[in-house]
């Protein structure tokens, strides 16, 4: 019997697309390892009822009921529509009778529509730096700008996709769905120096019944998610761990919850390896981060679990995010110095890396013994990337009068882009395909080209109204990551701009002036 353990786990596991209530968590590890918290009041739409989670009509009831009841704090405006016409809001939490310069700080939840506590949680943040003089007092020196629930369309479905079946936190760079591009412009107006992104992860996922005797659970109550893409400038990578990640684990520790560095799972050559980290600039970590914002996405234990912990889950993200605020509002000086110095610390463009593998130990809950283990696993860490190509930063980027697609979703990441006035010669480096590799199976339906390049350099008369983007700019990391034709997330990898063997790029290098 013990060995169909794992078979009736999956088998369970592939109803919860049909009946979204199941729950695969016993009640005894929940009040072994994960018992609800009193400390959170019933204060939020969701949490007034027992049954299913905040709607869209409650939603925006309870943020126009913020806005009326503290005016002078709070403005709502809506960003866009979701692709069923539900407007998108953002609510901005300051103190407006102060005007003096203020650190900027984004948040959101609800990217993914299964992920009901990162939306819960933000609303409970809201609310309590609203009507909490325990922490109102931040809102004097912080500037907020909160999207409480970004997919509005799979979150009203419980649905992790938007209605086009895209996944919006692989969209971050080709920006295929309306909603990615009404939220990415939102941040890019705003253009904060801390982001944050709530999530909940999924405990009993299909790869973790292959490890162990019977099969494992995930143990930890949040995961951290930070950026290890050689492209953020080092010390924005190190300001965030040190100062924001570590104090914020140490503040979950305190409050007796668990966290780490976020792990997500791949089956590679057979065996289930651990990734560490991200460098994928697709999603909103890596992304955040490449604009020189201080930048996390935060996971919490909670995707397939309905309600169950969900007071303890909404707490977590209220710490965290909390947490982040406080350390952001004592620290903002540092914080902007810091963000001016990384502007120039960019010489040269990691297009490819490579990650660091070892074995290590993660704690997880075994589910036969109902009992928590020290599981040996191998991880691939992005967290410890090394170059592989490498190209220096040019000057800027020129791009032919034709590419009106490309520019506009520049535009949309916050990239300052200039046109000739005049026809003008410039000596550049010319983008030659020499190899191009196309993925017959699409991902978030882009048919992907994996190209590589030979430069060349060309004396080019450029005609007046070609595109020219200095690199001299805050977005020159985001800007690179989406140009350099063989970055894993570029408009060239992701099929935004299709190509062909031994065709030139209409994307051209300017490495020095004319």
């Amino acid at each position: 019997m013990k060995n169909l353990i794992p078979y009736f786990f999956m088998f369970f596991l592939s109803l919860t697309s049909i009946w979204a209530q199941f729950n695969p968590q016993s009640k005894k590890i929940t009040e072994k390892f994960f018992p609800d918290t009193d400390k959170i009041k019933d204060v939020t739409p969701g949490l007034k009822k027992n049954k299913g989670f905040t709607n869209y009509e409650e939603l925006i009831s309870f943020l126009t009921t913020l806005q009326e009841e503290h005016s002078d704090w709070v403005t709502l405006e809506y960003i866009g529509a979701s692709q069923k016409g539900l407007k998108i809001p953002l609510i901005k939490l300051t103190n407006h009778k102060l005007n003096q310069e203020k650190l900027k700080i984004w948040i959101q939840g609800g990217l993914h529509g299964n992920e009901p506590a990162s939306s819960e949680g933000v609303l409970y943040i809201l609310y309590t730096l609203l009507n909490d003089p325990e922490y109102k007092y931040l809102l004097n020196s912080i500037e907020l700008a909160v999207v409480p629930m970004a997919n509005i369309d799979g979150y009203l479905k419980q649905n992790r996709y938007a209605a086009n079946g895209l996944d919006l936190n692989r969209d971050q760079t080709k920006l295929m769905a309306p909603e990615s591009v009404a939220i990415k412009q939102a941040f890019s107006n705003f253009d904060p120096e801390v982001g944050l992104d709530f999530h909940e992860y999924n405990p009993y996922r299909r790869d973790f019944t292959k490890l162990h005797n019977y099969g494992i659970a995930a143990y930890y109550d949040a995961m951290m998610l930070y950026s290890g893409n050689l492209n953020v400038p080092k010390n924005i990578r190190q300001l965030t761990e040190t100062l924001f990640v570590e104090s914020t684990r140490k503040e979950l520790e305190i409050n007796n919850l668990t966290s780490r560095d976020y792990v997500s799972t791949e089956d590679f050559e057979g065996e289930i390896r651990f990734n560490r980290g991200s460098t994928n600039a697709r999603s909103s970590a890596t992304s955040y981060a490449l604009t020189n914002t201080i930048s996390t996405l935060v996971e919490v234990r909670g995707v397939g679990l309905d309600r169950t912990s969900f007071k303890r889950r909404i707490f977590t993200t209220f710490l965290i995010g909390m947490n982040y605020i406080k350390i952001a509002h004592k620290n903002a000086e540092i914080i902007k110095q810091e963000i001016a110095k990384a502007r120039y610390n960019m010489g040269e463009i990691t297009v490819t890396s490579s990650q660091e593998v070892y074995k290590d130990d993660i704690l997880a809950i075994d589910l036969e013994a109902d009992d928590l283990i020290k599981l040996p696993v191998t991880i691939r860490d992005a967290l410890l990337s090394k170059p592989k190509l490498v190209r220096p930063l040019p000057e800027a980027y020129i791009i032919n009068h034709n590419q009106p697609e490309i520019i506009e979703k520049m535009k949309v990441l916050g990239i300052k882009i200039d046109t000739l006035s005049e026809e003008k010669q410039f000596t550049v480096e010319c983008y030659l395909i020499s190899s191009i590799e196309d993925n017959s199976v699409p991902y978030e339906k882009m048919n992907l080209q994996k190209v590589t390049t030979e430069i060349v350099n060309r004396v080019i008369r450029f005609p007046k109204g070609t595109y020219i983007i200095s690199t001299d700019q805050k977005n020159k990391p985001i800007l690179t990551e989406v140009l350099e034709p063989e970055a894993p997330n570029s408009f060239i990898s992701f099929g935004v701009l299709r190509t062909k063997l031994n065709e030139e790029l209409p994307i051209y290098r300017l490495l020095k002036k004319n």
